[in-house]
């Protein structure tokens, strides 16, 4: 086979790349290997470009000038990677066949009791998240990668390897090979951080500024960016309850108490319900809602006729219901709000904001309501002029979320589990303006019982998945919008 591939390797621990370095140089189809890094005496690489960020914009424009093949083969980290059988070859057929400008596959992870395989998920028009997992190789067409670099305009610090792949995405296909084409040697890790906040963590905040901005160029670049919403609502005065706080729940005997407790605790200068939806509970939950209805005449408990429905399903019933009031706000059954002020806050500011929905924010909690890291989730990467469009690349808005009902009904919810606030969320930007408040409002507690505890890899990649084609319906509707604006 002719030498068509070029490797690029991130510096890392010596002895990782060395073996590594070694293993790919046996395939016939590779022509050279470049590291990325600040050693230079790490002889075992044809090529050392030196850089203090294998994520940054420089290190492509550097390395584009030594890519003479017909492909590029990037690796994603130092970790040590055995290559399958065949790997290169088949990277290069599939790539062939394909016509994919990017490929990429499913592997496995050694560890200590065996080969552990690690499944991956395709990529769609949608998936901005700059946390999308590729795995660990990223083999690339080199025109489509010197094209992609060509129109990289900002130099980027952190975010260089996201804006190269948007900017691949843009001309050509991102293709996942569904076989396990290599072993990647798990690392150890040294504590553990959760990822599912790190766009919220202050630490991160510059890294977070420059992937936003990848992000909007990119959806200026396909037309789908959105310009700030100046529609503001006229409220209208039907209701006979100025808000209702709405619960979805199933099977939560041991928190559901302290939800219902906060709620009725709440003071305000204007009548409200609690809505309570029980997704046929068996667990004692029925027992315990029944008790606060029939106590206090603002808790409406319903029980759905129908037995297929999701949180969104049963959201749905209760913003349907003809006692919703003006404003449906969520608790979950398993959260409390953080003092009896939080309802007045949110309804203020929907007067205040003449706003289609309100977000607030919140702490973070054990089960006994001990602070955890990272503590406040606020979302201040939010912002009146690209909230909008940021709200594609990030996996959440934030909590505790409300809504103008009207606006709710029309849009209607999807019946699922998972993502269903977001995609409202994403609907409801598209066309209005969202109020935030930057204070906590409610304490989120995470227990061993929270539907998003532990979940295995099957799990996370259908949720990544569905969110990812939430993403793909918005971006679709937006175009939509743009070019029908363009056309009148």
């Amino acid at each position: 086979m002719n030498k068509k591939i070029t490797v690029v390797i991130p510096e890392g621990n010596p002895e990782t790349n060395k073996i590594t370095v070694d293993r790919l140089k046996k395939n016939s189809a590779v022509s050279r290997i470049i590291l990325i890094g600040n050693n230079s005496d790490q002889l075992s690489a044809d090529i050392t470009i030196q850089t203090t960020n294998f994520q940054s914009t420089d290190t492509f424009k550097k390395a584009v000038q030594f890519i003479d093949t017909e492909f590029l083969a990037m690796l994603l980290s130092d970790k040590g990677i055995l290559p399958g059988q065949f790997m290169f070859e088949r990277f290069i057929q599939i790539s062939e066949n394909t016509g994919a400008g990017l490929v990429y596959s499913d592997y496995y992870e050694s560890e200590a009791d065996g080969l552990h395989p690690h499944q991956v998920i395709d990529y769609q028009e949608g998936s901005l998240r700059d946390d999308f997992d590729f795995g660990e190789i990223l083999f690339i067409r080199t025109d489509v990668f010197k094209l992609a670099v060509s129109k990289m305009k900002t130099d980027f610090r952190f975010a260089g390897l996201y804006d190269l792949r948007l900017k691949i995405s843009q001309s050509s296909t991102l293709f996942h090979i569904p076989e396990y084409l290599y072993t990647v040697e798990k690392k150890e890790l040294v504590g553990t951080e959760d990822k599912h906040f790190s766009y919220v963590d202050p630490k991160n905040r510059q890294v977070q500024i420059e992937m936003e901005a990848a992000c909007t160029e990119h959806l200026k670049a396909i037309g789908a960016f959105l310009k700030p919403v100046q529609k503001q609502i006229e409220f209208e005065d039907q209701f006979e309850f100025e808000a209702s706080v709405i619960i979805p729940v199933r099977n939560r005997v041991k928190t559901i108490g302290d939800a219902v407790k906060s709620v009725l605790s709440q003071k305000t200068n204007f009548n409200f319900n609690l809505i309570i939806v029980n997704n046929h509970s068996t667990d004692g939950t029925t027992e315990v809602i029944s008790k606060y209805a029939s106590e206090d005449h603002r808790v409406i408990h319903i029980i759905p006729e129908r037995k297929d429905l999701g949180i969104g399903g049963c959201w749905n019933e209760a913003v349907h219901h003809p006692s919703c009031g003006k404003f449906a706000c969520q608790l979950d059954s398993d959260d409390i709000y953080k003092d009896e002020n939080t309802l007045q806050t949110i309804v203020d500011t929907f007067h205040k904001e003449r706003c289609a929905m309100v977000i607030g924010s919140y702490q973070i909690t054990d089960f006994n309501l001990n602070e955890l890291p990272p503590g406040l989730i606020d979302h201040r990467e939010w912002t009146d002029e690209n909230g909008a469009n940021n709200a594609l690349r990030i996996n959440g808005l934030g909590a505790p979320r409300a809504f103008y009902t009207p606006v709710l009904r029309e849009i209607k919810i999807p019946n699922v589990s998972y993502g269903e606030d977001y995609a409202v969320g994403l609907a409801i930007s598209r066309e209005y303006k969202i109020g935030r408040i930057y204070h906590s409002l409610y304490l989120c507690r995470r227990w061993e019982g929270n539907t998003d505890a532990k979940l295995d890899l099957p799990r996370i990649n259908a949720n990544n998945f569905y969110k990812d084609r939430l993403r793909t319906i918005e971006l679709l509707a937006r175009k939509k919008k743009n070019s029908t604006l363009v056309k009148n």
